[in-house]
Parts: C-alpha cells; structure tokens; sequence
C-alpha cells in the first residue's frame, strides 16, 4: 500500500527551506523499501546480511540486469520494513537505513542508533543528494552526495600510485589505466564498508565538505552498503561479489619472469639452471611476442619450436609454465576478419574500430590494433576457443597472463567506446573482470579445477574470476617500494585477495648497480611475504619496443654474490612458509579475507593501527615491516596491542601497543610474530 511522506518539522509547521518541498509516496515492495517523488524512483532492498543494495533512477522504476559487480541472488536474510510518520525503515541485522519525506537516507546501526553515513544535500534548494544531469538518451551524469565526517579515515578504491593509504582528501578517477586499478569499494573507520555498483567511468572525491560519487553518463545510481568491523565487511563484501577460488599450491611458490625471453632456448635454459643450483621455483613466465601475429594467440614456431617437448621437460622440472595473452588484435592476424565481420571488437562512435598502435612481426612500423570485446559473451567465446586450441589442447597449457586488460587503449577516450555491455562511458570499467571471466568459464568448461589468471587491472567481482592483480609497470626505486605498501593494502580492501609487484620495479633497474642491488633485495624480502611471488622487470640494459626486445638479465643470480646469497636464502623462506601461505589463502577462498592485511583489520579497537602504513599483517600471524629506505640497519615499526610480538629472526618478545626499533641488517627484514606462533622463518 502507497503511504504519502509528511514533511514537517519537528514543530509541525512546513518546512521552509526549499521553495517547493519534495513530499514523496512509500510503499513495501517484495522486502524491499520504496520512495517515489518527483519523478525519481529509490529502492533499498535487504542483500545479505547486515546489507542493503540501493538504487535510484529518474523517471521510471529501477532496472534490473545492468552490468555490475554482484551476484545475480544475494544471501537470504532477515529483515523489516516499517512505514509510519512519515518516514520509511527497513532494518538488516546490523544496519539500520531511515528515508525520510524528501527521500533523504540516513544509516545507523541497529543496536545503538548512531550514524554510521547519511546523505547529505549540496544546497537547501538545489540539488539534491542526487543529482541527475541528462546527456540523452535516458542517460545522465549522476552524482551521489554523503556527508562528510571529522576523523574519518577511508581505505581501498583498488590500486593507486599515489601512495597514501588513507585515501580521505583525495579525489580519485574511476577508470583504469597501467598501474591504476579502480575498484570502487570503500571501508570507513566509522563502520561501514560501500561498494559503488556502477562500472562507468566518473570519479570519487572524498574531501572535508562532503563525499561525492559521480558517473559521467549511467542510467541509474546503484550502491552497496554494509555494516561491521572491517574483517566483517570483507566477509559480507566477497560473499555478495563471490569469493576467490582456492589458490592452487603451484601458484603459491616462486614465480621467475623477465622481460623477455625470447625463444625456447633462454626461457629453458633459466629453469635449468635454477633447478642445477636447487634454487626452489614453481613457476616461468612466457612473455610478450611469442606470438606469430598479435591476436593470433599461438606460438611462433620459429622461436618456439616443440612447445610439447618445452612443457613437458618444465613438468619434470616441478615448474609450471604461465603464457602471455593479450586481448589487442592485429590487421594482420588470422582472427582480424572474422572477428570484425561477426562485431567481436569494442566498436566505435566515431572513426574505425582500432584503438592503439603497436608493433607487429612482418612489419617495420606499429600497426593499428582493436581489441577484442569480453563484455561480448560470443567474442568470449571465440576468443577461449582459440586460446584452447593453441595452448591448452595441444599442450596443456593452462594458466595465463592477461596483460594489458584496462583495456591498454591509445588515447583512452571512453566515450569514442561502444561495448556489447553498453556505451563506454556507462560500462568501461568492468572490461578487465569480464577479460578474466573469458578464461576461467573457458578452462572450468574444459574442465579445470586450479584457475588463476595474472592481471594488469582488475574491477570489483574480478576476484570471482581466479584474477589475481599485480602493480603494473611501476618504477624500480625506493620510493615506489613505499608507495606498494599502502597500493597492496587497499587492493586487499577492495576484495582482490591474490595480489603481487613485479619484484624490482618493472621500468630498468641495472642488476651491476650498487644502488639498485638494495633495492632488489629489500623488495624481493618483501616479495616473499607477498599474496604472490614473483620477479620481472625490464632491465637494463634494455631495447626498443619490438618483436626482437629483451632486456636485461633478471634471474637471481643477476645480482651478484652478496646480494644473490640473499635472494636465494628468501627463496628458501618462502618455500617453507606454503603450508601457511595455502592455509590464509583458504581463509580468502572460505571466508573473504585478504592475505595482506591492514593492521586494523585484525585490531580494529587499535586506534593507532588505523595510521600504519609501511607495515602489515601476512594472514592472521605475521606482521611485516618491510626496509623502505637505503643505507639503514635498523627499523621502528608498530606493534599492535591486544597481542603479543616476538621478533621471528631473535626470538625476543614484545608486548604490543607500542613502536619497537629493531636490527635489520641487509639479509634480514623484520617479521614478528603473533602470540607465540611458531613458522620457520629462521633457518
């Protein structure tokens, strides 16, 4: 039954502060709260437990079926609505949501009523606290506002070089670019944890005055919002956007790579010779230009004559082959024409359908290139169908590198972008989800158990999808380490458990250098305490983008002898630390929370935890504080209270709540551990 909202003040009298007040209708729906006014439609339904999904559109009832990040069916819970006085309010568990007249929300928590977020309205006329600006077409730029609140702190966002890990202040695009990953979920130190369901390009700022949600051209405002300490929120987060699969045991040892071996030869020869020094190692990366043409997806037989007799002497090995697969597509590749006949590329608004120049085998100069659409279930399709035949049916090859999946577009005007999904500017920041879910469907199609994917960038959900992400092509100095900390932590936030750096910075770094010999090894102590392990770069010295390119050495034993005998002693830790590598990622796989964790997530209470920035919890039991400068031999790092720390390499014991100064010489990085936890990190 419709109920008409009153808006008064608490005095009864109307209220005065806009010329027209928006009185709305509330009505029940299915367990869901509704207010119509003015043409606009809101409706917050329970989804999952103390959860409710939002959605707001402009003339007409919400839709259903748009691209987003969660499940189709969210987690049964129980609810109630309550319309009276004009005021709806729907409780779920925790959370509280309150409309009032002018459909204005407020969200508290049930137990005690206190505010955890409210909306707030730009001015006392117009606009509201949201916003509808049509650009046609029954699209708008849309804007969310919410208050803004003193002391709060807010995590996650995905992966930013910006290096600052509380992200308040900042005004960050939502879009996706090489080393910027925008996944627009939120964690609030006030209680609350909001996922932004909306793949369009816009833009978050979080400033003093007020937070604001924009999306430059979508049809309907679509949000997610739990309540819960923050491990709580990433339970209720992953289960409502899908937990990550079990990480398969190969995957959680060493991953050796470079850019680029370029032939069958070298990238045998490395394996080799780790295995003649018995340097553990799980897997080698085959990278870039291995390919006949781009967007041919199979192997240059004249660089890589017998893949079979390659794979299979790997498998002897113990070691696990990972393929470079682009989703770009060459004119001159075999799959060019049909693809385009059969409309598989991202289209265009405007001009043809290629959207980057890049260089090709067969030719002196770049080529224009498109890219494959994966929001296009069939160009999926088409797309597994060739990687099956070329790699996996012959071969057995069945992990893969998806490189390049923002998509890499050169320029990136999104709004020049038609997908199958919807407009570029609506839908452009799910492609590198849907990129991943073209490989795992396919290999769960085929039959695969143990999926994981490598990826440049990611977006809400893609965890799903076996997606692990790494930091893109970032540089290879102090500095950058730093800022991977605080990068690592907020894509653990924002639902992404599986997560890497490119060991060593990716842009140069010479292996004879000194100064750069550091920083390798501080960042491969960091690497092995690391969701995932692996080592590249392109060294110096190194070559022209081209078929022909490599670059410098980038094996550990590149380094020299000093700092060689270290790499390799970290090598050996994180061999003995996969038993409890695999338990906290069956944690992620189980329950939804990352391995790299902040150190509030584990002592919320702590409110000096909240702060920490260059240093975190390895799963439950391992707090690490990586060396982030060069030339010291000794660290301070914080230890959280409620807990008890004892130094892993001497043994000494430390209660927490308090900053500790430790040694920490070259060979060693300062790990601690919790309440008398034992794993073999000392030899």
């Amino acid at each position: 039954m419709n109920q008409p909202a009153e808006n008064r003040t608490p005095s009864g009298a109307v209220s005065l502060a806009q010329s027209s007040p928006t009185v709305g209708t509330f009505r029940e729906r299915d367990g869901a709260l509704e207010w119509s006014g003015r043409q606009e439609t809101l409706r917050i339904e329970p989804w999952g437990p103390d959860a409710v999904r939002v959605r707001a559109r402009l003339g007409g009832p919400v839709l259903d079926g748009l691209p987003g990040a969660l499940l189709d069916e969210a987690e049964s819970t129980e609810s109630s609505v309550k319309i009276e006085d004009g005021q709806g309010r729907l409780t779920v568990g925790a959370l509280t949501v309150e409309v009032n007249a002018e459909g204005l929300i407020r969200y508290s928590r049930t137990a005690d009523g206190s505010e955890l977020l409210a909306e707030e309205r730009a001015h006392f006329w117009w606009p509201g606290s949201r916003l509808y600006t049509a650009v046609g077409n029954g699209h708008h730029r849309l804007e969310q506002r919410f208050a803004a609140y003193e002391d709060e702190k807010l995590y996650g966002l995905g992966q930013h070089q910006h290096g600052r890990f509380d992200q308040k202040g900042l005004v960050l695009d939502l879009v996706q670019r090489n080393a910027e990953v925008g996944i627009p979920v939120l964690t609030s130190s006030r209680g609350y944890t909001l996922l932004w369901n909306n793949p369009a390009i816009g833009r978050v700022e979080l400033a003093g005055n007020g937070t604001r949600w924009v999306a430059d051209s979508a049809r309907q405002i679509d949000y997610w919002i739990t309540a819960g300490d923050p491990a709580d929120a990433q339970r209720r987060y992953s289960a409502a956007t899908g937990r990550t699969p079990m990480l398969p045991e190969w995957a959680a040892g060493f991953w050796q790579c470079k850019l680029r071996y370029r032939t069958q030869d070298e990238l045998l020869a490395v394996a080799r010779e780790y295995k003649r020094r018995g340097l553990p190692i799980d897997v080698i990366v085959c990278d870039f230009f291995h390919w006949t043409h781009l967007g041919e997806w199979k192997f240059d037989l004249d660089e890589w004559p017998d893949p079979a007799a390659m794979v299979r002497e790997l498998a002897e090995l113990g070691i696990k082959l990972v393929v470079s697969v682009w989703p770009s597509v060459s004119p001159l590749s075999e799959n060019h024409p049909v693809m385009e006949q059969r409309g598989y590329f991202i289209g265009t608004q405007y001009g043809p359908m290629a959207h980057a120049d890049w260089p090709d085998k067969g030719v002196a100069s770049t080529v224009q290139v498109a890219f494959y659409d994966a929001t296009n279930p069939g160009a999926r399709e088409f797309v597994w169908a060739r990687v099956k035949e070329n790699y996996l049916e012959p071969y057995g090859i069945d992990a893969f590198w998806l490189d390049a999946c923002e998509p890499e577009l050169k320029p990136g005007f999104q709004e020049n972008l038609r997908y199958w999904a919807g407009p570029g500017l609506e839908v452009g920041n799910i492609y590198p989800a849907e990129s991943a879910r073209t490989f795992y469907e396919g290999l769960r199609a085929a039959g695969q158990e143990e999926i994981v994917s490598l990826n440049r960038s990611a977006w809400a959900g893609s965890q799903r999808w076996g997606a692990a992400l790494w930091s893109g092509d970032i540089g290879t100095d102090f500095p950058t380490l730093r800022r991977q900390i605080a990068a690592g932590l907020n894509t653990a936030l924002s639902g992404i458990p599986w997560w890497n750096t490119d060991i060593g910075g990716f842009h140069g770094g010479d292996p004879d250098d000194p100064a750069y010999r550091e920083v390798m090894v501080r960042w491969f102590q960091f690497g092995a305490f690391s969701p995932l392990m692996r080592l590249h770069g392109f060294r110096d010295p190194g070559m022209p983008l081209g078929p022909d390119m490599t670059g410098g050495p980038n094996e550990v034993w590149s380094y020299g002898e000093e700092a060689g005998a270290i790499l390799e002693a970290y090598l050996r830790l994180r061999e003995r630390l996969k038993p409890y590598v695999l338990r906290v990622m069956r944690e992620a796989h189980e329950e939804g929370l990352p391995v790299m964790r902040p150190l509030f997530l584990e002592f919320p209470e702590d409110t000096a935890a909240w702060g920490v920035d260059d240093a975190y919890l390895f799963g439950r039991d391992v707090l690490v504080a990586p060396v982030l400068e060069a030339g010291v031999d000794r660290w301070t790092t914080y230890l959280p209270a409620g807990a008890t720390w004892a130094d892993a390499w001497t043994g000494e014991t430390y209660a927490g709540g308090r900053s500790v100064t430790v040694d920490a010489p070259l060979e060693r990085i300062p790990v601690f551990l919790r309440d008398g936890v034992s794993l073999p990190i000392a030899e």
